[in-house]
């Protein structure tokens, strides 16, 4: 799918473009393609000029390999960007590619952008940009507000997970937790530390991109700005993350403890009964030896009396336990 986009009135405008047999838009600030096909890649090159490498949504490529800048003046860009899905949260690779110097060719000034799914943080920019004027004025713009609505995502997605460890907060400390609740309870805490650690990640990465922006020297003094202020967001956000972790780990200990305090129940009414059928055993054990001499044997009552001892004997231990409650 290609989606060409031009500023108009200081509005970003999506240009419809029928087929690939029409002409490209003269001016457009926004190129980007997602899943793109054999045919849309060969129809960006032949108007734009413009090579997509082959390796461009590897997600094997090397780490030094991801910012760099072409000697024709191609600036290249793969960033990840957080898909805060209900059942499967995860990061999406985005090449970005940008030539600034090179006049000849009319894929300069032209942002372009290639994915394989559709990003929520894509689908916000393009919502803004064609409600507030003047919120982006050329192609780096576009990229900068990228990765400013991608921190504002994230934040977002943070503020969610708060509140869910809030929830899950609220069962825990109420005390009382089973062991089937404490199972649904450690899935929960699992699944909001995975896509805590996602976010870490994702800011991570989209601090070396700005940082390689700010570097590279492309930006105009307002742009650096803002690229420090995207800086200054995700400082903020690691700190929230670290809070988070620190809280998922506190409820994670509380949730195990409470485990364990409901296998120490049981492993007590054990120790309980073990200690309170210890008496009787030790009196059918004695009266239970063959000796010739045994004078109880010749009671006529013997039977009975050695029943109500090993009764008595059981019975006053558990009243004991239960006194002091150890069989709570």
């Amino acid at each position: 799918m290609l989606n060409i986009f031009s500023l108009v009135n200081g509005r970003l405008v999506q240009e419809e473009i029928d087929s690939l047999e029409d002409q490209a838009p003269q001016h457009p600030i926004w190129v980007d393609m997602e899943s793109p096909t054999v045919l849309e890649k060969r129809w960006v090159k032949q108007h734009y000029g413009l090579a997509i490498p082959l390796d461009v949504m590897d997600e094997d490529i090397e780490e030094s390999a991801r910012f760099y800048e072409e000697d024709n003046g191609e600036l290249h860009i793969r960033s990840d960007f957080l898909v805060d899905d209900d059942e499967e949260p995860r990061s999406v690779r985005v090449a970005f590619i940008l030539n600034q110097h090179n006049t000849e060719l009319k894929s300069c000034g032209v942002l372009f952008s290639i994915r394989e799914e559709d990003i929520p943080v894509f689908r916000l920019l393009r919502m803004r940009a064609r409600r507030a004027p003047g919120l982006i004025e050329d192609a780096k713009e576009v990229l900068l507000s990228l990765f400013d609505t991608d921190v504002e995502y994230s934040a977002d997605t943070l503020e969610g997970i708060y509140d869910d460890l809030k929830k899950v907060s609220t069962q825990v400390l109420e005390g009382h937790v089973t062991d089937d609740h404490a199972q649904k309870v450690l899935a929960d805490i699992a699944w909001q530390e995975d896509l805590n650690g996602r976010i870490r990640r994702n800011m991570l990465d989209t601090r070396r991109a700005v940082s390689f922006m700010m570097r590279s020297k492309m930006l105009n003094a307002e742009q650096f700005e803002d690229a420090r202020q995207i800086l200054r967001d995700i400082e903020s956000l690691d700190s929230h993350t670290q809070f988070l972790f620190d809280k998922i780990n506190f409820l994670m200990d509380a949730t195990v403890g409470f485990l364990n305090i409901n296998q120490n129940k049981i492993i007590k009414i054990f120790s309980v009964a073990s200690v309170a059928l210890l008496p009787p055993t030790l009196i059918a054990s004695v009266y239970g030896m063959n000796f010739r001499l045994m004078p109880e044997l010749e009671w006529e009552h013997g039977y009975i009396y050695a029943l109500c001892l090993m009764i008595a004997s059981a019975v006053v231990p558990m009243l004991y336990f239960r006194k002091r409650g150890w069989l709570k």
